[in-house]
C-alpha cells in the first residue's frame, strides 16, 4: 500500500517553527527534495533562519550525495506544499484545534498512501486525526530539539491508524538517518520526554528546597551523567557499574534505597519565587551571550558528541 521507503524522493515540512525548520534541514541534508509550507509569508525569514543555522553543523556531520538547501521550496500555499510528496512531516503549533483543522484539511489534500508524521509532544494521534477523513495513515513521529541533529523519533500510532503505518515510518526515519523508536502504548510524554521531565521536576524541588542553583545541577549533569548517558543510556549503565552481577547485584544491594525520601516524583508548585530563581540562575550562567551565540555553541558540541559516539 505505502512506497517503498527507500524510494521516497520528496517529503513535505508543515511548519517554520524550530521544530518544521529544523525538520526541513534534516531531510534537506539526507538528500530529499523538501516543500516546507509556512502558514504566513512573513514566517519565511524565521524558516530559513532555522534551516541555515541547522545547515551549518548538518555540513559538519557529513551532508548526503546531492544535499542542497536549493531542493528547498518555501511555499505558504498547502495544496501546494503536499502537491507530489512521498511523506509529510507535520510541526504545526501544539493546539489541538490547529491541528485537528489541518488534518481535516490534510485528509482531503492528500493520497491515502502517503504517510503523515506528526511532531507533537503533547497530544495524542487519536486526538489529532479525529476528524481526518484518512486517520489510518496518521502516526506520530516525535523528534528531539533539536531535530536536525538528535536521531531520535518516538513513533506510534493512534486508534485508528494502521500498524502498517507505525512500521512503515518506523522503516522510513531510519532510512532517512534516524534513530526510531516504537512505543508500546499510546500515551501521553512518550519515553524520552518522560525520562527529561523526571529530571526536571528533582531540579525544580531541589532548586525551591535551596538545595541547589540551576548552575549546580548543570554541572552535575554535565559532568556526571550526562556523558556516560550518550553511550550506555541508563539501563545499561547501572549494568555495566556493577560488574560481574549486572543489573541483578544493583537491584539487590541497591534496591532496598529506591524509596529513601530524596526524590520527589509529584511536581513542586511553580511559586513566584521558584519562577524567579530559575530565571535569575539561568540569567546569570549566560551573562550577556546571546541565545543565537549560545544554541551555534550547543550545535557544535552536539556534533563533536555525535561523531565521537559514532566514529569511537
Amino acid at each position: 500500500m505505502y512506497r517503498d521507503p527507500s524510494d521516497v524522493k520528496r517529503v513535505a515540512s508543515l511548519g517554520a517553527g524550530p521544530i518544521g525548520g529544523g525538520w526541513a534541514a534534516h531531510f534537506l541534508a539526507r538528500g530529499y527534495d523538501v516543500n516546507a509550507y509556512i502558514h504566513d509569508p512573513a514566517e519565511r525569514d524565521a524558516l530559513m533562519a532555522v534551516v541555515e543555522t541547522g545547515w551549518v553543523s548538518l555540513t559538519g556531520l557529513g551532508l548526503a550525495p546531492g544535499a542542497s538547501m536549493d531542493r528547498l521550496t518555501v511555499t505558504s500555499d498547502l495544496a501546494e506544499a503536499v502537491e507530489g510528496v512521498h511523506f509529510i512531516q507535520e510541526s504545526a503549533p501544539e493546539r489541538l484545534d490547529v491541528k485537528q483543522a489541518l488534518y481535516r484539511r490534510l485528509g482531503k489534500l492528500v493520497p491515502a498512501d502517503v504517510v503523515i508524521g506528526s511532531s507533537t509532544s503533547g497530544l495524542t494521534m487519536t486526538e489529532i486525526a479525529a476528524e481526518c477523513a484518512t486517520p489510518g495513515r496518521c502516526v506520530i513521529g516525535h523528534p528531539f530539539n533539536p531535530p536536525y541533529l538528535l536521531p531520535l523519533v518516538e513513533i506510534i500510532g493512534g486508534k485508528q491508524t494502521d500498524k502498517a503505518a507505525v512500521d512503515w515510518a518506523a522503516a522510513f526515519y531510519e532510512v532517512a538517518g534516524k534513530a526510531p523508536l516504537v512505543m508500546k502504548k499510546e500515551v501521553p510524554g512518550f519515553v524520552a520526554t518522560r525520562l527529561q521531565e523526571a529530571l526536571w521536576r528533582e531540579a525544580l524541588h531541589m532548586v525551591a528546597n535551596g538545595e541547589a542553583t540551576p548552575e549546580d545541577i548543570d554541572i552535575a549533569l554535565k559532568n556526571g551523567p550526562a556523558p556516560r548517558m550518550a553511550v550506555q543510556g541508563q539501563c545499561m549503565a547501572f549494568h555495566v557499574a556493577c560488574g560481574e552481577g549486572g543489573m541483578a547485584t544493583n537491584l539487590d544491594q541497591f534496591g532496598p534505597a529506591l524509596k529513601w525520601p530524596w526524590t520527589r516524583l509529584e511536581a513542586p508548585e511553580l511559586t513566584k519565587d521558584l519562577r524567579n530563581q530559575m530565571v535569575e540562575g539561568c540569567n546569570a550562567m549566560a551573562g550577556d551571550r546571546d541565545f543565537r551565540d549560545m544554541a551555534a555553541e550547543r550545535d557544535r558540541k552536539i556534533v563533536a558528541v555525535l561523531k565521537a559516539v559514532r566514529d569511537g
